[in-house]
């Protein structure tokens, strides 16, 4: 097995893709001490229960037995709120590297110093890499230039923005992948497997939930997949794949919501034959992706759709649950690209055979669920709603701009106006 020593771990998700792709988890760092506890619960691994900043890279060296030079891959996730798309929707922009939290960024460039892997892979959300707004970016790379002058590596860094579906995942879910090599080989990332069944091309198609979770109970004993909230009577009448937008003037449900004045989100169902959408970490009520059969996702359906292998327990809460699998990278992904530093940047051509966390096509795909008739408690809210004015045009903007007009703070809006 090769070694590998993970960061900013999470429950494991990258790190049970590599172990499929054949490395072995010698160090885990974990702030968390609910995923800390569910990764020691389902693995052997040496777990490090604490804030990067407080290890030092000896510490962490020591817990997985290794020297400097001598894993053959570091990997990691670093915390991804000052980059993500909703903190522009928070606060109108984000704070980026002047946020106190981007400082794991530094953490990981200082572990790689010191330990000096012969390969490393940093994970993050696609807002890292956004167009005019990629300091983030910026800031690793040429952190990385000045690991290789201070610790006399030669790291070559390639990245690229993948779609977990085009791969195999049952899930669509963009982000940002960086990865080098110590001796500055050049990686090349993959080329897509999958896509779209009614496109031209010589792909197989998308894995899709019902590839994933077919198979298992459609009504599961588990009272925490109950809908609530003042939506749940709601959700029986949205067809699979579609959202609340089923229900604007646009749609082909009664009219009781603005077009595009929701989030995208908001009462979103699964479509047996499409991948999922991208599983949340911290969903509210009415927030989905939910199951075709209006309940919320299984702890089991949710490692599924995000290719965990089979077999993990979770002695924790549903809260706690949602949170470390909707925060965690498809393992799918860390096999897939696994393989591939393997073969690239570590000279091991014969890494072949079929993936272990793809899930299998199945053919016995039934019919979508007939949605519901409105409920009659919904039908005062039929009428003509407004539409979002558009990008740059609702209520926040508008707050925005007269926030900086009046030189006051800018307040947090209840509601966003971008869905």
């Amino acid at each position: 097995m090769r070694t590998a020593i993970s960061l900013f771990t999470g429950v494991g998700g990258l790190d049970f893709g590599f172990e499929a792709a054949g490395f072995e988890t010698a160090a885990a760092v974990e702030i968390d001490a609910v995923a800390a506890r569910t990764m020691r619960q389902n693995r052997r691994w040496s777990v490090l229960n604490d804030d990067i900043h407080n290890l030092s890279s000896d510490t962490i060296m020591q817990a997985a037995g290794l020297k400097p030079g001598d894993a053959d891959i570091l990997i990691g996730g670093p915390p991804c709120q000052p980059f993500s798309k909703s903190s522009y929707w928070k606060s109108g922009d984000s704070l980026r590297l002047d946020d106190p939290r981007a400082g794991t960024l530094e953490a990981y460039l200082r572990v790689l110093r010191d330990t000096r892997p012969r390969a490393f892979l940093l994970e993050n959300v696609q807002g890292l890499a956004f167009k005019s707004k990629d300091d983030g970016l910026q800031f690793l790379l040429k952190g990385i230039d000045q690991v290789n002058r201070s610790a006399g590596t030669n790291y070559s860094v390639q990245w690229q923005v993948l779609n977990a579906a085009d791969y195999g995942v049952p899930q669509l879910r963009e982000r940002v992948f960086l990865i080098g090599s110590r001796d500055g080989k050049p990686f090349v990332f993959p080329q897509a497997t999958h896509g779209r069944e009614d496109e031209d091309n010589d792909l197989a198609r998308y894995s899709t939930t019902w590839d994933a979770i077919g198979d298992l109970p459609r009504h599961p004993d588990d009272p925490s997949t109950k809908v609530g909230g003042k939506w749940a009577d709601l959700l029986p009448t949205i067809p699979e794949g579609q959202n609340y937008l089923w229900h604007t003037a646009r749609g082909g449900g009664e009219p009781l919501f603005g077009w595009r004045t929701r989030y995208w989100s908001f009462m979103l169902k699964l479509a047996k034959n499409q991948p999922s959408w991208t599983i949340q970490a911290q969903p509210g009520s009415a927030i989905g992706p939910f199951h075709w059969n209006s309940r919320k996702l299984t702890a089991q359906e949710l490692c599924r759709l995000q290719t965990f292998p089979d077999g993990l327990k979770f002695n924790c809460g549903r809260t706690d649950v949602q949170k470390m699998l909707g925060n965690a990278v498809p393992s799918l992904m860390g096999e897939v690209l696994g393989r591939e530093i393997r073969r690239q940047l570590l000279g091991e051509r014969k890494v072949t055979g079929k993936l272990k966390l793809i899930p299998d096509a199945r053919s016995d795909c039934p019919r979508p669920e007939r949605p519901k008739a409105l409920p009659r408690k919904f039908r005062d809210l039929i009428g003509d709603h407004a539409d979002h004015p558009g990008e740059g045009k609702g209520n926040r903007a508008r707050l925005r701009e007269q926030n900086s007009a009046d030189d006051l703070p800018l307040w947090p809006s209840a509601r966003s106006d971008a869905a």
